[in-house]
Parts: structure tokens; sequence; C-alpha cells
């Protein structure tokens, strides 16, 4: 007896590999919706690891810059105008002849609810000299004012000074007042007036002070010596260099870290003494420093994973098709949902239990739930234990490639399209006997 049309419809639907196959393309895509909503709450929850910072920054110390000293002296010029007599006031601003920072760093890490924040206290060494064998331009020069001359050190956030800030000129101890005179160079600072600076003409005087200082996650140092020599050493042992000169020897190991740098006038694009033209951009920009950064941050290690939420769905949609078709089993579309599914929550899994634990730990909870999961799931629907094996096989291998993978962060994209080629061919090659037009779903 010949089966009726809607009977030869039902047929044809329920075991079509071509309908199958577009079933199982339309439940990847529509899986990616969840997979985006992923991505939405890492980056909603590393922007909560964010602010935690900033507020945690905001009371301890913002990060830190040091700029000067930098001194500064009153010039007085008069000139004639329609026939009037116009008195105004220039500054002259002298950069050290040396300048070295000797310092080390404290970090400490201090906790916002459950976020993290680097944090450092840090006392620095500074010392130098001004050599005064410099003019100004002497054009309609009246007056050099030395008895108001001053010096500027400046500090980007005043709140981390944690002890009184006497410096040595010479062979007196002079104080410090709080607050810069030209913020249009140094913004934050403090200022030391200095006494008699007329009789140091033509000669050199040294100058030495003590900082001690907190801030966070960051220090830098402008190169305002004609050389300037800076040398850190810290107990922070994943930090960053950045800025505009890399050290010019470092070491690193498990107790931390030491760096060195040497920058000379000529390594940086602004003068060793002008009168009141602005140079602070040019002096921004010069700046160099160190991190101190956590390692590989989690968040990012969380949102590098997610970006192979696809292929690890494709890879494991791939296996039940291949079971489905080649060993007669017929697998529902809602199962194949429930199964895509599990697979993303194992990234809400990695995130949540990332900020209560180290990521490769959450990882490894993560993996092992979720593969544990499909594959009891997976005994009821082979019915075959070898079939559930290769199931759990390729899960293990697509977690521990994807491991290594974030590990390794440079060679990323490398190690992802070579995996990605060696899951094509591999699968290429285990399919390459199949006649996909004489092929049915049929069960036995």
């Amino acid at each position: 007896m010949e089966n009726s049309p809607i009977e030869k419809v039902n047929n044809w639907i329920k075991n079509s590999v071509t309908l199958k196959l577009i079933t199982i393309t339309i439940l990847m895509l529509l899986l990616l919706i969840p997979a985006s909503m992923i991505d939405s709450i890492i980056d909603e929850r590393e922007q909560l690891n964010s602010q935690a910072t900033t507020e945690v920054s905001s009371k301890w110390a913002e990060k830190q810059q040091i700029n000067g000293p930098i001194l500064t002296i009153p010039l007085i010029y008069e000139y004639e105008k329609d026939e009037k007599i116009i008195t105004t006031t220039r500054y002259w601003y002298i950069l050290p002849e040396n300048l070295k920072v000797d310092g080390e760093i404290e970090p400490e890490k201090l906790r916002r609810g459950i976020y993290e924040v680097v944090v450092y206290k840090s006392n620095l060494s500074v010392s130098g000299n001004f050599l005064f064998d410099q003019h100004p331009d002497k054009t309609n020069l009246k007056e050099i004012k030395y008895d108001q001359s001053f010096l500027t050190i400046g500090i980007s956030d005043l709140r981390g000074i944690k002890n009184q800030i006497a410096v040595k000129w010479g062979d007196q101890n002079l104080s410090v007042k709080p607050g810069s005179k030209i913020s249009h160079l140094i913004y934050s600072g403090i200022t030391v007036d200095l006494p008699n600076l007329e009789n140091l003409i033509n000669q050199s005087v040294n100058f030495d002070f003590q900082l001690d200082l907190q801030g966070s996650q960051n220090m830098s140092f402008v190169p305002i010596g004609s050389t300037t020599k800076v040398q850190l050493k810290s107990a922070w042992n994943s930090p960053s260099f950045d800025g505009n000169f890399l050290p010019d020897s470092r070491e690193l190991n498990d107790d931390g870290f030491s760096a060195r740098w040497s920058i000379l006038q000529l390594n940086r694009n602004f003068p060793q003494s002008w009168v009141d033209t602005d140079q602070s951009k040019k002096m921004d920009a010069s700046a160099f420093g160190v991190n101190l950064i956590l390692p590989l941050d989690d968040y990012q290690k969380s949102m590098r994973s997610s970006k192979y939420a696809v292929m690890t769905i494709a890879l494991t949609f791939l296996i039940f098709f291949l079971v489905e078709i080649l060993n007669k089993r017929k697998i529902h579309p809602f199962q194949y949902a429930l199964v895509g599914l599990a697979l993303c929550i194992f990234y809400i899994l990695l995130v949540s239990i990332t900020e209560h634990s180290n990521f490769n730990f959450a990882y490894g909870i993560s993996a092992l739930g979720i593969v544990s999961m499909i594959t009891l799931y997976s005994l009821s629907i082979f019915h075959a234990k070898k079939l559930t094996i290769l199931l759990v096989s390729t899960l293990l291998g697509i977690y521990g490639f994807l491991f290594v993978t974030l590990q390794l962060a440079d060679y990323a994209l490398l190690m992802g399209s070579i995996g990605l080629t060696v899951i094509l061919g591999a699968t290429m090659y285990f399919t390459r006997r199949i006649n996909w037009y004489k092929l049915n779903i049929e069960t036995e």
C-alpha cells in the first residue's frame, strides 16, 4: 500500500539530510543570540571592575607622574608702543643639567567587593644639579627678578604624598609650598622659593629630595634633565613598561623587577631653557614609566574565549550529526538546542567563577562541569559508549586547544588558524566516503 502524500512529506521531513543540515544551521544561528548576550555580560562585569578600580584609586591616589624640578625666573621687559612705555613680565624656564631618580615601588592589592585593584607605595630619591650658564633674550630686558625665583616639582596627584618634603638646595634645606605657580606647564605640584639665586650665576648647584608617594597602577616620569637617569625596583613580577622610552636594561623574575632608563636631551622634543612658550604637550608626550598590571586580565581571557563559541557549538553539532547519519541514531532538534545551550553556559560559569578565583581554576571547573553534563546526556541519546567517548574526546580536545590558545596571547591568531585548518581537514577526511546524494537518516 502506497503512502499518502502527507505521509511522504512527513517521512521526508524526518529523514532528509538536507533539511537536518538546514535545521542545525538555523539552531546555530539562534544560539548566537545567547552567545552575544554572554559577551555583553562579560563586558558589563569588566566595566564594573573598571569602576571599582576608579573608585579605589580616587580614594587612595591616582596614577602618578613626576615632572620636575623646573626652575622659573621672572623677567621684566619694557618697550615703547604708541609713545607709551609698556612693562610686561615673562618667565624664564630652566631645566636641570642632570636628573637622577632612584626608587622602590611596593605594590599592594586592595579589594572593592569581589574586585581586586593594584595600588602601590613608593620611596623616590630625586637628585641632580642646575648649571646657570645660560642667558635669556636681552632685547628690551629691563630686569631679572632673581629674588622671585622658584622651583616647581610636578606631582600629578598630591593626595599620594605621605610625608613632608624638604628640598636640599646646595647647602640649604628649603621647605615647600603646596600648589603650582606655572599651572599651564605643571598643573599639579609643589613650589620651592629660592633665595640668593643671583649669587649662583655661572655656577652649578646641586639639589636632592625624598618623595614618599602612593598611587595606583602606573608611575611615570618626564625626562627634563639634560641627562635623565631613572632606576626603579619592585616586588611586582608582571610590569608593563610604557611611554615614550623603554628601559635600557631590565631584570624580571618571580621576585619582582628592576629597570634602568638613561635619556638624553637630544632624545626629546623640547629645549633645556625657554621663555614663555608652552612646552607642556611636548613634555607630557615624552613621559615614560611602568604599569603594575595584573597578568593578562581575566575578563579579556573570558571575552576571547567566548569568540570561539561558534566553533565549539559547530564541532559538537558536527559530532552529533555524523553519529546521526552514520549510525542511524535520530536526534531531535530540541536535543541539539539543549546541548548548544549547555555549551553557552560554559562561558557564564567561566566569568562568574573567575571573579572569585583564578582563571585557570575557573576554566577547569567550568569545562569539567559542561563536558560531564553533555557526556551523561549523550549516553541516553547515542546508546553507545564508543560514540560517547568520541564526543568526550572531541570536547576535551576543543577546550584543551582553547585553553592553550588563551595562554599564548601573542600567538592566539596563529594557533586559532592552525587549529581550524586541522579541524576542517579532519572533517573532510572522515566524511570523504559518504555519498551525500544517497544518504538519509532512516533508522535500521
